[in-house]
């Protein structure tokens, strides 16, 4: 009887050991099946500020922190720095010694360059186009005209200004030659800034139906119009902004001494 109760003493000791491994292996499963939380990488948070840049969301100058970004975006600061360094080289981002990062602002001279390079080199995009367009690309131009005129009539501010210019970089890829796509993307951006930086009234600085009139002139194979129209574009948008030297920050030194 003392075998028999001391055994059974025994495995009720040893029951609960079993029981309590049984769910901590359970709980271990449950964790380890559990899926984490994914890291963004390079591309998605360079991607992310681009489109608030694009979007007006980031004003230019705008202080971008590194210990602030890497915190929001659940990653670590030198994964920051490495954004931060690719948005500087795209012009979107300016790194100042000792200081940090900036949304750029461009000055007016640099806003009168990136304009003459867009006349210089979008007329040249719509003759490769014009002489490569098919269906396929014709869609996709139609498409973006129809998410544009939707966003104009929901009055989404931001949608407008990012699809307004995401249509200049959707020229160029759909020309086909990929080193005018990373100079429409850079050259759109700054575009982007500078109508953020001068006031340019989005819905007159890129208006709905010049873009419809560009795809037009291309879809009948005339590239001269399609020419014309995008120089008269681009010049309505340079005069629509206050790109003067009255527009540049005050000289407060010299205006309170």
């Amino acid at each position: 009887m003392k075998t028999v109760a001391g055994g059974l003493a025994a495995g009720s000791r040893k029951r609960p050991n079993v029981e309590s491994t049984a769910m901590v292996s359970k709980t271990s499963e449950r964790t380890d099946s559990a899926p984490a939380a994914r890291e963004h990488s390079v591309d998605e948070i360079a991607e992310k500020i681009s489109a608030a840049v694009l979007e007006h969301r980031l004003a230019p100058g705008t202080k971008l922190g590194e210990d602030r970004l890497a915190t929001l975006f659940g990653t670590s600061r030198a994964k920051v720095r490495e954004v931060l360094a690719r948005l500087a080289h795209e012009q979107l981002v300016e790194l100042v010694p000792q200081r940090g990062a900036f949304v750029a602002k461009p000055t007016i001279e640099q806003a009168h360059d990136v304009f003459e390079a867009r006349r210089l080199i979008e007329p040249g995009v719509l003759r490769r186009l014009t002489k490569t367009l098919d269906d396929v690309k014709l869609q996709r131009l139609r498409r973006h005209l129809e998410l544009e005129t939707d966003a104009r009539s929901r009055a989404d501010k931001r949608a407008i200004v990012r699809l307004s210019g995401e249509f200049h970089v959707l020229l160029a890829e759909l020309a086909g030659n990929s080193a005018l796509t990373r100079t429409m993307r850079e050259l759109s951006a700054l575009t982007c800034l500078t109508i953020s930086l001068y006031d340019a009234p989005t819905a007159t600085s890129c208006r709905a139906d010049e873009h419809e009139e560009i795809v037009a002139a291309v879809k009948r194979g005339d590239s001269r119009r399609a020419e014309s129209l995008m120089l008269h574009h681009l010049e309505h948008i340079e005069h629509s902004l206050k790109l003067d030297a009255s527009a540049e920050d005050a000289d407060l030194e010299s205006i309170f001494s």
